[in-house]
């Protein structure tokens, strides 16, 4: 078979990006758009690199060596890369390759000016650009220059920046390799690039067009600064003229070099407002063939546009997928914010919430997304909606309100009419429910009818299988929202979240005290979240009298099941240790971090997740600290309890103002704890849903349609019912998506989000912090200092008493971790959030919703933290 190691530019496109390269594939793709302009060339092929890289055979030792380096062992990873750069510049280009390149030189003109540019087939992807990664060299002149040109960029493949980059997103040395494009040189008045979505807000309707005089290099490297067009709806809404002091020309012999702006052209703008907008037009055709916003170089030639490059803007986060013909406008509410798991979730994982959520929710970038703009859009829905959202995190309040000022996204809908009166008798209008009592039998009884919907549950899903076990997961579906929609079980969680704000207020105003109620909530009753921490305390207390259980424990690794209690058992003290952990499993082995994503290993099918908290607790307390625990709780309540009645009745009217916060610290401490039980309901629901999908993936596997059982996972609850019925599925579908939820992991999900794409996550607003302090929203009272410890996994934990843990969100799996630190540190929460709730029942200073805390502050860093104000101070 003969061998192309060149290919004419007209003659790819984008699915030819295994052998011309990303950059390759783009530029054939955009040839071929009718009206788009881009300059002449070639594309020398990822077949001739490998027939290259075969002449070295010292080449691919050095590349399993590469792949073996610590990842943050910057020195080792220069030097290594550098040797391998040397070794393929200095391999002779075999003659049948030079001959292929000096040939295509030929017909496009031996002696022209070039762009010589890398192409790596791990480049210009939907999910990793790879921008600026590998070299380019503008104005190459001669064949001689040209062959040498394209073998640096063969050896920029392995630059330092390329390898790290690869190393941060997963992709394997191996499996990439280099083409190169050669390009015939433009020389241009203006050049530039364009982002077809504003590249900081994420606005898809918005474009900024970044120019300047001469050749882009200026702009990239960073010699100037741009001018900056902003433009929306075909029109120039903004604009920055920089002084441009500074360009870079082509040398006649080839090459470039720096030189100065005559003085008179500093000030004057590269572009006009006309050809801003037709740059953005051309784009908007770039943006719709490649089906994604799009960060494109282009130059200006005689005001003729030129293309050079188009690849995907991959840091947008994507926007969810409206029903055809839906042009409204749409805000929409992070989910995972709420539930205190930010983090992608994969198909099943995401598709299986909106089956059980209670209301619509939309998926984009692996999250989900509640539409509110109907609520909001309403005069009489509004502040209640606003209000609710806010009292939980107002950084999402915030973010609503900057779209509604500014009047024109969210049309506000005229009010309802008032009603005419009717000459009709009509029904009185319903009365309200009565309170509920303040009786602890309610929350039992609550406890109970879960416990049997969920034993109920478990018992008849064990003979499903097979189509049969997707109809009955419908049904099942349908009782999961009874469940959590149950009347009552809504009103005694309010009724908890009343009291805590009525005393919260009422002790505010009458004694000048802030959350009094996270003090009279300690070791408040029925609460799952706070007694599963307190129950591993019990775990460790088994496990501390032998030595050898804590050295096998020292060593575990999150393994299988099988592999970890088989080790467990072989030694000394071994059997009681399993014992103690075990029975910890049955009542909270389905829990996991990120436990609202189904595809998530749960505890009980990874134990040895738990393990560095199991040692933390064997180090940092005694034996019977979980009981200890407990009952200071209950003291430190009931003496604050004493405290504030003793002290409100001396005030005026003051046996009145006793009376209703004794009744309401009653109330509160009846109904607080059961916050969270309901999703201890879900979380029990979801590991029985979860281990019969799991059962029906592996009989899928042993029919050869899946190859493993995880792969189940990159399909949607529907799709994998599909499966099961025609015993088939598409492995490419699953190959992209699960590239996709790669991607996917390295964005941050915004807390709003609009139809335009655009990103919000909202502002505090305040003026009252100390500078250089980190602000938050005070969910826990009191004031610590300490250690911070920047914990991002549950399973790398390793925390010492007085700690303040220091983390991205904290779901209720975390709880474990709680009873040995001082304080709590979390980029996501609210007041309500289940981090915050056990943080109060733990008496834990806490301060969550601060933006970039686990990036600000330093593992190590003595920190000062405010549970009361909000806010945290970093002291060295």
């Amino acid at each position: 078979m003969t061998r192309q190691y060149v290919l004419d530019l007209r003659e790819v496109d984008e699915t030819r990006a295994e052998t011309v390269g990303g950059k390759g594939a783009h530029l054939g793709g955009l040839s071929r758009i009718e009206g788009i302009r881009v300059p002449d060339g070639f594309c020398v092929t990822t077949e001739a690199f490998r027939r290259l890289a075969a002449e070295e055979p010292s080449l691919g030792e050095r590349l399993d060596e590469l792949s073996r380096l610590d990842p943050d062992d910057g020195e080792a990873i220069r030097v290594l890369s550098a040797r391998i750069r040397r070794t393929i510049e200095e391999i002779p280009v075999p003659g049948d390759i030079e001959a292929a390149i000096t040939g295509a030189l030929t017909r496009f003109g031996e002696r022209s000016a070039y762009a010589v540019r890398s192409s790596a087939t791990a480049e210009d992807l939907p999910t990793a650009s790879f921008a600026g990664q590998q070299d380019t060299y503008l104005n190459v002149v001669g064949p001689e220059a040209v062959l040498r040109h394209v073998s640096r960029c063969w050896a920029s493949l392995f630059t330092e920046r390329a390898v790290v980059y690869r190393r941060r997103n997963g992709i394997d040395h191996r499996t990439v390799h280099m083409a190169v494009v050669v390009q015939r040189m433009v020389f241009p008045q203006a050049s530039g690039i364009l982002f077809t979505a504003d590249p900081v807000t994420g606005d898809r309707r918005t474009a900024t067009v970044d120019a300047g005089f001469g050749l882009g290099e200026a702009l990239v490297s960073g010699l100037v600064n741009p001018d900056v067009f902003t433009v929306r709806d075909g029109r120039v809404v903004a604009r920055t003229i920089a002084v441009k002091e500074r360009t870079v020309h082509p040398l006649p012999a080839g090459g470039t070099r720096e030189a100065a702006v005559d003085a008179r052209q500093r000030d004057r703008p590269a572009l006009t407002d006309e050809q801003a907008v037709r740059l953005v037009e051309i784009g908007r055709r770039i943006e719709a063939h490649f089906g994604s916003p799009q960060d494109i170089e282009w130059c200006l030639v005689d005001d003729d546009v030129r293309i050079v490059q188009s690849r995907p803007i991959t840091t947008l986060f994507p926007v969810p997928v409206r029903e055809p013909g839906d042009e409204e406008n749409r805000v929409y509410v992070s989910v995972g914010h709420g539930q205190m798991m930010t983090d992608a979730m994969k198909p099943l994982g995401y598709s299986m919430w909106q089956l059980t959520a209670m209301v619509p929710m939309h998926e984009a970038g692996g999250r989900l997304f509640v539409d509110v703009t109907g609520r909001l859009a309403s005069p009489t829905t509004r502040e209640g909606l606003l209000d609710a959202l806010g009292k939980g995190d107002p950084l999402v309040r915030d973010a609503l309100e900057t779209v509604l000022n500014r009047g024109d996204f969210v049309p506000t809908l005229p009010a309802p009419a008032p009603a005419v009166p009717s000459p009709a008798p009509r029904a009185a209008p319903a009365a309200p429910p009565a309170p509920i009592p303040t009786d602890p039998a309610v929350v039992t009884g609550l406890i109970e009818r879960s416990r049997a919907s969920v034993a109920a549950l478990e018992r008849d899903i064990r003979t499903k299988s097979g189509p049969a076990l997707f109809d009955f997961l419908l049904e099942a579906f349908e009782e999961h929202k009874r469940v959590l929609g149950d009347p009552l079980s809504m009103r005694v969680i309010m009724a908890g979240m009343e009291a805590t704000w009525w005393l919260n207020e009422k002790l505010l105003e009458w004694l000048g005290e802030k959350n009094a109620a996270d003090t009279l909530t300690l070791s408040a009753p029925d609460n799952i979240t706070s007694e599963m921490g307190l129950a591993l305390l019990d775990v460790a207390d088994a496990v501390r009298p032998w030595p050898a259980v804590v050295d096998f424990l020292r060593e575990a690794r999150p393994t299988e099941s099988a592999d970890f209690w088989d080790g467990l058992a072989k030694v000394e003290g071994g059997t009681g240790a399993r014992a103690a952990i075990e029975t910890y499993l049955d009542r909270y082995g389905m829990r996991c971090v990120g436990e609202i994503d189904i595809t998530r290993p749960r505890w009980s099918e990874r134990p040895a997740t738990l393990v560095p908290a199991i040692l933390d607790n064997v180090r940092n307390f005694g034996p019977g600290a979980a009981e200890r625990r407990f009952e200071e709780g209950r003291r430190k309540a009931r003496e604050k309890e004493q405290e504030v009645l003793t002290r409100l009745r001396v005030l005026p009217d003051g046996e009145r103002k006793a009376e209703e916060t004794r009744r309401m610290i009653e109330r509160v401490r009846t109904f607080i704890g059961y916050r969270e039980y309901p999703k201890y309901g879900i979380v029990c629901r979801y590991f029985a849903y979860k281990r019969a999908l799991l059962a029906e993936a592996d009989r899928l596997v042993r029919a050869g349609v899946l190859t493993r059982r995880e792969d189940a996972f990159y399909l949607t609850f529907q799709e994998f019912r599909e499966a099961a019925c025609s015993n088939r599925v598409d492995e490419r579908l699953l190959r992209r998506r699960e590239e996709a939820f790669l991607s996917y992991r390295a964005l941050t999900p915004p807390r709003v989000l609009t139809s335009d794409g655009e990103a919000l996550s909202g502002a505090y607003r305040r003026d009252d912090v100390p500078e250089g302090a980190l602000t938050g929203l005070p969910v826990s009272a009191g004031t610590v200092e300490g250690r911070a410890r920047v914990v991002l996994d549950l399973a790398d934990a390793d925390l010492e008493a007085g700690d303040i843990l220091v983390t991205p969100f904290t779901d209720p799996s975390w709880s474990p971790l709680f009873v040995g630190i001082a304080g709590l540190v979390a980029e996501v929460g609210g007041l309500m959030t289940h981090g915050a709730v056990i943080a109060r029942e733990y008496g834990l200073p806490a301060v969550v919703g601060v933006a970039g805390a686990t990036r600000s502050i330093r593992d190590g860093q003595r920190v000062r933290l405010h549970g009361t104000d909000g806010y945290v101070e970093l002291l060295d």
